[in-house]
């Protein structure tokens, strides 16, 4: 499986609400960047406590989703181009319900390993203007996800996304989101058990799971 990426995004970090700052308004750049173990160069996170890390170096969204948000939210200037979500990586053709936690991808030429779903806060609501956007995400299971980076390399916009391995093609993104975010692991502990366990899934989500199953 290849896809063509559309677009790479780095963003600096500014204020963003008030004396709080965030690095969410991302823009696409031309040439090839640098992917390192902490992500892609010129990219910065506001807060390092919950963006940013090994487990979450580099936020791919779907622009397949663009046209539904559109819809949904009866149109948005965000909306228009890459970026809208505070992604680094714009591609079409690959969802939640087709990528797998555990993926290693071809990013350019860097090895990067999907790592978790993205779990939706308060400056997506801000972002759009519209505090229901990220309750949207949770109930759509339009979420995105994070890789962390295997091998570094260099990756530009035309650059190729190819698939290399799936060990866990029973484990969407859609559905350990729907099982960790959407409430779905109260009525399937057994799976909760299995995600707790899994080596690959970021380790927050780890923990996520064993509070979910009262551990």
């Amino acid at each position: 499986m290849q896809r063509t990426i559309d677009a790479i995004l780095i963003g600096k970090a500014r204020m963003f609400r008030g004396d709080e700052p965030s690095a969410i308004a991302k823009a696409p750049v031309t040439g090839s960047l640098h992917v390192g173990f902490l992500g892609i160069a010129g990219d910065e996170q506001a807060d390092l406590t919950v963006h940013g890390g090994h487990d979450k170096a580099i936020h791919h969204y779907p622009r397949d989703h663009y046209g539904w948000w559109a819809e949904t939210l009866g149109g948005h200037g965000l909306l228009d181009a890459p970026g809208a979500f505070g992604e680094n990586v714009s591609t079409e053709g690959l969802v939640e319900s087709d990528a797998c936690i555990g993926d290693r991808y071809r990013l350019g030429s860097a090895l990067v390993e999907i790592s978790q779903g993205r779990q939706p806060c308060w400056k997506l609501g801000h972002r759009f203007g519209v505090a229901s956007v990220p309750a949207t995400v949770v109930t759509s299971r339009r979420s995105g996800w994070y890789y962390r980076v295997i091998e570094e390399g260099a990756v530009a916009a035309g650059d190729t996304l190819e698939l290399v391995e799936r060990p866990l093609p029973a484990w969407s993104v859609a559905r350990v989101f729907g099982l960790l975010i959407g409430g779905a692991g109260k009525r399937e502990p057994g799976a909760l058990r299995d995600l707790a366990n899994m080596d690959v899934l970021a380790a927050s989500w780890r923990v996520r799971a064993e509070k979910l199953l009262g551990h």
